[in-house]
Formats: C-alpha cells, structure tokens, sequence
C-alpha cells in the first residue's frame, strides 16, 4: 500500500529558516524508506532566493534564463541554467509578498541533499527527499509537479532491454519515477492549501543509501533532445559549418529539410526549386573535381598567380570534405515574358529570391535535423559544368551547393547583430 499524507502546521519560510528543522517539528513519524516531497518554493525561501522587483517578474527572467525557447505574447518558456526548461524561468510571483517573485533554488539537488541529512541527523531515519515544482507540458493542457531535485531516491526506471507481458522488447522505455512520485504528492499538497510538504510512504524500495546522483538525470542532453530548437530558436540554430566528422547522413532526413525547402513563397504559384542530392562519394568527387578545375582557369586567366589560385581554391574545400551534397537549382517554369528587358529582369529576379527562400527553409531544417551545412556559392560560376557532371537539363540553373554533415566542432561565436542597425523606418 502506497500512502500519500501532506504535512501540516508548516510555518511561513523566511530567510536562513532550516527546512529540515520545520519538517522535524512538523512530522509525528518519519521512518525509513519514506520520501518527503517538499514544494520548491519553500526551500527558495529558506536560501533566501527572494527577489524584489521594481520593474516586475521580467528582470528576474531575464536573470534566470540561459536561452528564450518560445515567447508568445508575455508567455516566456525559458532553460535555467539548471537545464530546466519552463515557463518564465522558474521564476513565480505566487505564494510570496507583493513586489517579490521566488527563483529556484540555486542547486536543487544539492539543497535535497542537505534536507536529507538534516532529517536523517534529528530522527535517525533513512528517507527519500525530492524538491518538487510545477510545470506545463508541450502538447498537453493543465500543470503536473516534477522533480527538479532529488536525494536518495532512485529517480529514473530503465526498463530498456527487457520485454512486456506478451515477450515484446522494450527499446525506449525509461519511467521517470520521481517526477511521477512529486505529482502524486501534489495531490494532496495543492496549491492553495498551505502545506508545502507531503511523505509518501510504501516505495521503500526507492530509497537508496547514497544520495544518488539526483533529479539531473531527469534532464535530457541536448544532443538527445528531438524537440531541442524551440519556436523562437529555430531560425538562429543554422550556422555554417565547415569541418564534419565521419558520421554518415541520413537520406531521409535531407528529404524532410528539401520538404520544407519548397514549402517557401514562390511568384504565380509556380515552384522554381529543384534540389540535386549527391548522395555517392564518386559522384560528389567527379564534381568537385570538375568544378575546381574550371574554377583555377577562371582565375588564371584573371591573372592571379599560382600562390593566389592555391589560397582560393582551399576555400572549397568543404565541398571536397563533407560526406553528402545539395546542389539547389532555379528552374523558371512558369515564369512571365515581357516585352521589355526591364520587366523580364525584374522578373527573373522573382524567381532568384524565392530560390534563396527554398534553400534558408532547407538549411534551418537540416538544423533541426540535427546535421551541419555550409552554403557555397560557386557552383553560380561554372554551371555548364555543373549541369554537364550532373546531367541537368540546360533550363536548370546550379544556385550554389550544400555541404552537409554533422559538425566536427561548434561554429564559432560570431558577435550579435543589432537589427536595429539594419531597419529604415519611414
């Protein structure tokens, strides 16, 4: 039998208060292999993570906020520097004086850790303690409380390996205990009710000897995280990158990003792109090869000397290095002739720009998918080439390629840019 009993008489927490000490004072029993779930806020007080705030709970976000996910409206979904993804960093102006929001606590883990061997030094029992705190779901309406911070507990369940009742292998099934033990304590904890403590009772066989390494683990690696770039990230996620490793590209993967490639603005509803996947090593040799030589007798005949064509030439060597290549064309099906150069220019020039739409879309998807690229301009210099290696039709025009790959190393930090700097209001 597992029960689930919140604790009363709690007092108001202030500053320098010691969680444990109130909970000794508190609790009729504690035995071991019980777990105390104790609401976060709480323990923010006692380590005096108390914020006033003359110009509300937006400086306090700010503060908190390692990198803004989503925003809508003033809705802000924010990773603390914990790792934690939420609303508004954490930071909550309910349950505390007006003029004051509550941050979380400067290390959860370790806070539970401390609760922990206060609780075990005054009663002498072997207990659980999980830092709890609530959170909204992608995809789902309505809150749920979650471990943010744990001590001897175990937190996770890896059933990965096993097989359910009818013998079916279980590949992905991890259970996160601890976050599942903080909602059912919340049960009777609530929001409103004044007590911020809860012992659950009956999951003694979750109650480590050590401290564990905590609710960290409930924290997904970034390299692991599906869902990593968040609406306001997405775009600012593709960089180009140079240097690959050795890891092969997924084929599907490149065909979801030219998906979203063609899903760009496009003049007369007509679609101008096509996309090229050089997917053989042979293939993508033959045309390095061939553009590189039309590339040096470009330059010779211009006149730069040999040490000059060298330097010029390692540039393309990302095309060289990279494991698969895109070559995006424009096609002009669809188009409008005029009897004017003018007109006929400017709507080429339509064409032009929706091409580049087609290839930002693709490139931000390969971001999302988890694979690196660089565009590279200089297939625009030797298209005959490019068509005659590739067997395009004379009516498609080579608008760069794309280097793709997983990144050997992070892009380089570039400085920010001031969009400001860029606007001309009239």
């Amino acid at each position: 039998m597992i029960t689930i009993t919140a604790l009363p008489g709690m007092p108001e927490v202030r500053p320098g208060d010691d969680i444990a000490e109130l909970i000794d004072r508190c609790a009729d029993d504690l035995r071991d292999g019980d777990i105390v779930v104790i609401t976060s806020k709480i323990v923010s007080k006692a380590e005096g993570r108390v914020l006033a705030t003359a110009n509300g709970r937006d400086e306090a976000i700010a503060m908190e906020t390692v990198r803004v996910v989503a925003r809508r409206g003033e809705t802000v979904i924010a990773q603390t520097r914990h790792g934690l993804v939420m609303a508004a960093a954490g930071v909550d102006a309910s349950n505390t004086e007006r003029g004051t929001v509550l941050l979380l606590p400067e290390d959860p883990d370790a806070s539970a850790r401390e609760i922990r061997a206060g609780l075990h030094a005054r009663r002498g029992a072997r207990v659980g303690v999980i830092l709890s705190d609530t959170f909204g779901r992608p995809w789902r309406n309505g809150l749920t409380d979650v471990a943010i911070g744990a001590a001897g507990v175990i937190v996770t369940d890896d059933l990965r390996g096993k097989s359910d009742a009818y013998g079916n292998p279980l590949a992905m099934t991890v259970t996160a205990l601890a976050d599942e033990i903080a909602a059912a304590a919340e049960l009777v904890k609530g929001k409103l009710a004044g007590m911020p403590v809860a012992v659950v009772r009956g999951l003694s066989p979750l109650v480590t000897e050590g401290d564990g390494e905590g609710a960290r683990l409930l924290v997904r690696p970034a390299d692991e995280d599906m869902f990593r770039h968040g609406s306001r990230e997405v775009v600012f996620a593709r960089r180009t990158i140079r240097e690959f490793s050795d890891e092969p590209v997924d084929g599907e993967a490149v065909r979801r990003a030219v998906a979203a490639g063609i899903a760009a603005p496009a003049p007369h509803h007509t679609t101008p792109w096509r996309f090229v996947l050089v997917e053989s090593a042979a293939a993508r040799r033959e045309l390095v090869d061939a553009m590189r030589e039309a590339w040096i007798a470009d330059l010779r005949a211009d006149g730069f000397s040999e040490e000059s064509v060298a330097k010029r030439i390692r540039r393309g060597n990302v095309l060289r290095d990279a494991p698969y290549l895109v070559v995006p064309c424009l096609v002009m099906d669809g188009s409008h002739t005029y009897p004017d150069a003018r007109r006929n220019a400017a709507e080429r020039e339509m064409f032009v720009v929706a091409t580049g739409a087609g290839v930002e879309n693709l490139l931000i998807q390969l971001a999302v998918e988890g694979l690196g690229s660089a565009w590279v301009s200089s297939t625009m210099f030797c298209r005959p080439v490019v068509r005659e290696v590739l067997d395009l039709p004379a009516s498609w025009d080579p608008m760069g390629a794309i280097a793709v790959g997983h990144a050997a190393a992070p892009p380089r930090e570039r400085p920010p840019r001031n969009p400001d700097d860029f606007i001309v209001t009239r």
